[in-house]
């Protein structure tokens, strides 16, 4: 079996603003659907119209949606046994932009729904994107990648605007 080696470019975005201030802020603009009917709604589509019909039904004002969450820090502060760090990990897409993407480059599947983490340091809060394109240049598609961009862009102005 052959091996591709994938270099990843991350974004990342420091903030003053309180943790939890930005966390608020990044899910207010993202859709947050009850998965256990998404899912059902996305199988019973039976045209691109229908399908289109239910993601944007599910889509926020950025144009994303949430996936899951992972609350990175509980786990920490059970170990420390009081205050930690806080950390989570939105993971958030979208699946028509999937589509666009795997249509070209079938391994873009394995790179979305994308991760956002949200990290507290002694600094400041952190806020992480690991870049799409950067998945996709290694397969040198065009098409990919320009969907790709898109997406990238997309996250961006989100993290700026969460962070700002």
């Amino acid at each position: 079996m052959p091996t591709t080696e994938v270099q990843v470019r991350r974004f990342s975005v420091v903030s003053s603003r309180p943790f939890d201030e930005i966390v608020s802020s990044v899910s207010a603009t993202i859709g947050h659907p009850d998965m256990t009917s998404f899912q059902p709604a996305v199988a019973a589509a039976e045209t691109l119209a229908d399908l289109e019909k239910v993601v944007n039904g599910a889509i926020g004002s950025s144009g994303l949606m949430e996936f899951a969450r992972y609350d990175a820090g509980e786990i920490l502060r059970k170990e420390r046994g009081g205050p930690a760090s806080q950390i989570v990990r939105l993971v958030v897409g979208n699946p028509l932009i999937m589509k666009e993407m795997a249509k070209h480059v079938p391994d873009a599947g394995s790179y979305a729904p994308i991760t956002v983490l949200v990290d507290e340091r002694p600094d400041a809060v952190h806020l992480s994107y690991d870049r799409m394109a950067s998945f996709l240049a290694t397969y040198g598609n065009p098409d990919a990648l320009r969907v790709a961009e898109d997406l990238d862009n997309k996250v961006e102005t989100l993290l700026r605007e969460a962070a700002a």
